[in-house]
Order: structure tokens, then sequence, then C-alpha cells
């Protein structure tokens, strides 16, 4: 089977004789082909399954995992890391997962993406259920450690997606939706960490940000429930509830402390002017969902 991720590219077969310039202008040449390549009505359909899913997932107290091996596999545990302080997650409810452990973020783990029962062995450490979800990233869309992920998922009945960037990838059979986003040959043979890395995390972006916004974690486009975990991000937490609701940089941080430094409960508490322990019953009604609070707080 020939594998797009794995030809060559036409224009940039003598790339190893041009000058810098003309080596970067092919790069981003061709990595110009990958936000369209993400466009296509049927894919965004697809993402949007996924996404509603995995909120769905998120707001039940279950678990979606990320599991991919080499660069696959880093980017889903990139997106996962990230989602803890921008949307104040507490890291286990979206995971990721790579063949061979924690060891292979660094260094490839000889043999680990080939072994199916390795992904089966790392889900059942996680106490994977029904309830759950399971994203399988994949470049080539043929690795052994993903579809055996994602076929032990399938038989405990959890929900499960795929990424690829090979047209009929082996593994979209083994998810219940399939992703294929074909970017093309890369500008060095094979290395999928450019085009294809490219446009995995740009879905991975697409599917967790979509997963946080319906789960209440954006106001207006206000990332409103942080983690403020250093200085920047307590700064980042006052600022964000001033320009939500006008309030003065004073009022906005005393709110920010009467609210346990929750921007959430302090946007709820000054935009329906009541006393915190009213916004956190009205948020809790309301699936952390900020608006709706302040909506069904003034009705």
């Amino acid at each position: 089977m020939k594998y797009v991720t794995e030809s060559r590219n036409p224009a940039t077969l003598h790339i190893d004789t041009m000058t810098t310039t003309e080596i970067l202008r092919t790069i981003n040449a061709e990595d110009q082909k990958v936000a369209p390549a993400l466009s296509d009505p049927r894919t965004i359909t697809t993402l949007g399954k996924i996404a509603d899913h995995m909120a769905s997932v998120y707001q039940s107290g279950h678990h979606t995992y990320y599991i991919g091996a080499g660069t696959s596999g880093r980017l889903g545990i990139l997106d996962a890391v990230e989602l803890v302080p921008t949307y104040g997650i507490t890291g286990t409810e979206i995971k990721g997962l790579i063949a061979g452990g924690s060891r292979a973020m660094y260094v490839a783990v000889e043999g680990a993406e080939d072994s199916a029962e390795l992904a089966v062995h790392d889900l059942q450490e996680k106490q994977l259920s029904a309830a759950d979800m399971v994203i399988g990233i994949a470049a080539s869309g043929r690795t052994p450690y993903v579809i055996g992920g994602l076929d032990y998922a399938r038989s405990l009945g959890a929900k499960t997606a795929s990424i690829a960037c090979n047209p009929d990838a082996l593994v979209s059979p083994h998810a219940d939706w399939p992703v294929e986003i074909v970017v093309g040959p890369e500008v060095v043979t094979g290395s999928t960490r450019m085009k294809a890395g490219t446009a995995q995390k740009l879905a991975l972006n697409m599917l967790s940000t979509t997963a946080m916004i319906k789960s209440g974690k954006v106001y207006g486009n206000l990332m409103v429930d942080l983690k403020p975990t250093n200085e920047k991000l307590v700064d980042r937490a006052k600022r964000i509830i001033q320009e939500a609701t006008g309030a003065s940089a004073v009022e906005s941080a005393q709110a920010y402390a009467a609210a346990d430094k929750s921007p959430q409960v302090a946007i709820v508490m000054l935009a329906a002017h009541v006393p915190a322990a009213t916004a956190k019953a009205a948020l809790a009604q309301h699936q952390g969902r900020v608006a709706l609070a302040i909506a069904g707080i003034q009705q």
C-alpha cells in the first residue's frame, strides 16, 4: 500500500541544493496546505461529533484519552497538559498516553508503537470504562499501538475517534469517528513531524478548545476558568474579570479574592450583583456556563 505521508514531494526533490531562503520559502509554501485540508465540510462535521462527545464525557466526570506513538503521542500529551492551566481542569479528565510511557517523550522506545497489547495495558492501568473516550492519533494511520487501543476501548463500549493523515487509513475502521487529514508528502520524505504533525495539532486544538467552550470554560471569548498558578496568570485572571464586567481594577481584585480566585464566580458576582455563594450556586446549576448563570439570576 502506498502511503502519502511517506511519498516523495516533487517540489522538494532538490531541496538539499537550495539556498537557505529557498528552503524556508519552500517549507512555508508546503505548510500553507495544512489549514485548508481541515476545512472540508465532512471533516468539520466529524470533528464536531467528536468535540460534542468529548464535552459530554468531561461534563459527566469521565475521561478522554489521546493515544499515539512518537510525534503523534507527544502532540496528544502536549494538548492535554496545556488544558490544565488554560481551562482549570485537573489533568486527569483529558490525558495523553504515548507508546513506551513517559520516557518516550524524549527518546524513542524500541518496538513500543508496534505493540497493540501495550495500548491495552496502558488503558487498563487507567481503568478505562464504557463512559470514557479514546482518540487515536497516527499520522500514517497504521500504528498497532493506536489500533489496539481503539479496539480495546470499543470492546468496552467506549466511543472512539481517530486522526490520520493518509486516505483510507488502516486505523479508520477501528474508530466510531475517523478523521483523515491528507496534507500530501512532507518536505523531507516521511518526516511527519512537519505537515502531518501540524495538521494533528490543529485538529487537537479544535477538538479540545470546542469541548472546553461547550463545557463553560469560556465566556465571550475569555478563558474564565484558568488556573492562576503563577503571577502572570493571576494578573490575567483579574484582567479577564475586568474585561468581562467593565469593573474597575480594584473591584475586580476584590471580587477575585471573594470568589476564592475563581474568575467565573467573580464575573457572575459582579455582573449579577450577587454574593459569592449565590454565584457559585448559579454556576453549579448551569454546568459552569457563566452566561446562563447570570441570565438565571437575573430572571
